[in-house]
């Protein structure tokens, strides 16, 4: 793939920009089997290859410039706005929106955030495509100033969107370098975006989590089913559960799935998603993981973890080490802690993994492993 604006130093966001797919994947592959190379038992299934460009369902972009000459895009070292309309690894849907909503921004006056001089109120956009090509619109704002215009004029918005299906609006008032913040007003009467993935209908809230490339987001719950059904566990736990990804595509008469995540937002799309597919033995729970692990009566036969950066950490290893679970599906999106908290797990043995490329024309990439506890 090439980028125009990696090419003029606008972005260098995809830091592999230009370099052959092919070298990618393997560079990957190689990496996190460096990584985790203590582990000799180890079988390496056939990595999962990604589009190499148009892959992302979700774009997060700073507004940036002037009501009349606003930018879409990220910020330059200064503080002053890069245009990225076109960027090549967003959706072809996401694309669309984007001259759309300049037209809206301009029209109706919407003055974008000025970081160096602390002004204006339209601070971002994070826009969200479903595999069905429904959208959802989330437009960050300083203060509720812009909200009955925005909220006036949102029919004509609407009508020349009509993919756009769910439109809220977040205050950040703060002046720090996060996203968003943690109030969010909805405009539409639907509230959830529809993310049709496999056979599971997941519901995705304004605030809740989902994989920013759905074609490796299916690979991935497709793995995550394939070992589970295998071993056929009887109990399991979706921890860092997010939307119930895992926990849904695990669901099955035979067995109990409980999904944890700290968002609530997140909780409320899993049961969402429960109820709509009619499936019995599931529970989701607001809270953090391990404070829900450390404070269960009884293990479950398998744990599956999907959880951020950071990785599980001591006090959950701690907790897999001293308990009765036989099986632990590790789904990571940063290898180096992963293999932290695999040497904090000497009593499981790591039988298989897999890499799939969720994030190309970058370093960055999901691995899975199956453990086994050992004896």
């Amino acid at each position: 793939m090439r980028c125009s604006y990696f090419d003029a130093a606008r972005c260098r966001s995809c830091t592999l920009m230009g370099t052959p797919y092919g070298e990618q994947l393997a560079g990957k592959q190689a990496h996190c089997q460096t990584l985790l190379s203590g582990h000799t038992s180890l079988e390496w299934l056939e990595p999962v290859a990604s589009q190499e460009s148009a892959f992302r369902n979700k774009a997060k972009m700073v507004v940036s410039g002037t009501a009349q000459n606003p930018t879409i895009g990220i910020l330059d070292a200064d503080g002053h706005g890069i245009d990225l309309r076109k960027c090549g690894v967003c959706s072809p849907g996401l694309r669309a929106v984007f001259p759309v909503v300049t037209a809206f921004i301009r029209t109706h006056r919407l003055t974008p955030y000025d970081v160096p001089n602390r002004s204006g109120e339209l601070k971002h956009l994070i826009v969200t495509e479903s595999p069905d090509g429904e959208i959802m619109l989330r437009l960050v704002l300083r203060s509720e100033q812009l909200v009955p215009r925005i909220r006036k004029h949102l029919p004509d918005l609407l009508a020349d969107l009509p993919q756009v299906k769910v439109v809220s609006i977040n205050l950040h008032p703060e002046h720090k370098a996060v996203l968003e913040g943690d109030r969010e007003i909805l405009l539409t009467e639907q509230s959830t975006l529809s993310m049709r993935v496999n056979d599971i209908n997941l519901h995705l809230r304004p605030q809740s989590f989902f994989q920013t490339n759905s074609e490796m987001a299916a690979a991935l719950y497709r793995q995550g089913r394939e070992w589970v059904n295998e071993l056929a566990p009887a109990s399991v736990w979706d921890l860092y559960c997010g939307v119930g990804g895992f926990a849904l595509h695990v669901a099955d008469p035979s067995r109990t799935v409980t999904g944890i995540e700290t968002s609530s937002e997140a909780i409320v799309s899993a049961r969402i998603s429960s109820d709509e597919a009619g499936l019995q033995g599931m529970e989701f729970e607001a809270g953090d993981a391990t404070a829900f692990a450390l404070a269960a009566r009884q293990a479950p036969e398998l744990v599956i973890v999907n959880p951020p950066r950071r990785g599980i950490g001591k006090e959950l290893c701690g907790w897999l080490e001293s308990s009765g679970v036989r099986h632990v599906v590790y789904s990571s999106c940063n290898a180096q802690s992963l293999a932290r908290d695999l040497a904090a797990l000497p009593s499981f043995t790591a039988r298989r993994a897999r890499v799939l490329d969720m994030f190309p024309q970058t370093t960055h990439y999901e691995v899975m492993v199956l453990l086994e506890r050992a004896g």
